[in-house]
């Protein structure tokens, strides 16, 4: 059964669920931030994902990436899926600025995260929610584990 990994829980709120992938916004109110978790068990790298998964997982991240560049107007969009720290699959997609506190370097490690106050944090949500409600499902439509594999 998918399980999102307890840091992700920690350093996150949930946005809502594309056909694939949970959404997740960073809590750092420095950098427009999104993270998409495909919601399968025991996958860690890209690799490890069926091939109709990673074409989805790349349809979603390309619409994630598209909605936000357009909509703040970032200088670039970051887009990774590291692993060192937090091993389950996610790909993380940041708005960069050459004003930004980390540009032109990466954020992480950069500085500890600026935490949003309650209002930030409520606006910032419902800014991003309604950038990609169009695509959002409901957790009960969605195929979590349908074939539960285990890749290693």
């Amino acid at each position: 059964m998918f399980r999102l990994d307890e840091r992700l829980q920690a350093d996150t709120l949930y946005l809502g669920r594309l056909p694939l992938c949970k959404v997740l916004m960073m809590k750092d109110r420095r950098y427009p931030w999104l993270i998409l978790v495909p919601s399968r068990s025991n996958v860690f790298e890209y690799y490890h994902l069926k091939k109709d998964d990673r074409l989805q997982l790349m349809e979603e991240s390309a619409f994630v990436a598209e909605k936000m560049a357009d909509h703040f107007g970032s200088d670039s969009m970051n887009i990774a899926a590291l692993g060192n720290v937090v091993a389950q699959l996610h790909v993380h997609h940041i708005a960069r600025f050459k004003t930004d506190p980390a540009w032109p370097g990466p954020v992480w490690g950069h500085s500890p995260a600026e935490a949003y106050s309650d209002e930030e944090l409520e606006a910032r949500s419902e800014e991003m929610i309604n950038l990609l409600n169009s695509h959002f499902i409901k957790e009960s439509e969605a195929d979590d584990d349908i074939q539960d594999t285990v890749y290693w």
